[in-house]
């Protein structure tokens, strides 16, 4: 009864609070920029091939929060999944990726190369055993409106 009683309450001070005032408007999108939208490219519905042409997984790009983020969300033919979230990192100014499955995480960050390739790197950590990588992404638009992807993992022990 008290917990009914109180929602009453506050749902008609809500309403009473919003009658008397005009609409608000809703802001512009503080990602409205020509840098927030560089990865724009990968947005979509993508059947994502090997190097041999055979079908690997499908890849689902939205553009979320107003367009500033991008969520990737994957599923291969083997039933594996992962999640990225990608976006304008304001502390740096650089596009920044965080990868997330049950298998490895990537963080890694960068931006349009002069040919207007996305270019990230950063480091691979996987899930088990805790070993780490450096690790990058390129991600080039082809002129017939696919996406080239090409990773790379690189063992820094014989870097070193």
């Amino acid at each position: 009864m008290y917990r009914s009683f109180v929602s009453s309450v506050i749902l008609g001070l809500l309403c009473q609070a919003s009658a008397g005032t005009a609409p608000l408007t809703p802001p512009a999108s503080a990602c409205s920029s020509n840098a927030h939208h560089a990865f724009d490219f990968w947005l979509g519905e993508w059947d994502v091939l090997d190097m041999d042409g055979s079908l690997a997984g499908e890849n689902s790009i939205s553009a979320e929060e107003g367009g500033c983020v991008l969520v990737e969300r994957w599923t291969s033919v083997s039933g594996g999944t992962g999640q990225s979230y990608n976006f304008l990192d304001p502390a740096t100014g650089k596009w920044r990726q965080l990868w997330i499955s049950k298998g490895a995480t990537i963080d890694y960050s960068g931006g349009l190369t002069e040919s207007g390739s996305m270019n990230l790197e950063g480091e691979i950590a996987y899930q088990t055993g805790g070993v780490k990588a450096p690790f990058t992404g390129e991600w080039t638009l082809n002129a017939d409106g696919s996406v080239t992807q090409h990773f790379a993992q690189y063992n820094s022990k014989a870097d070193t």
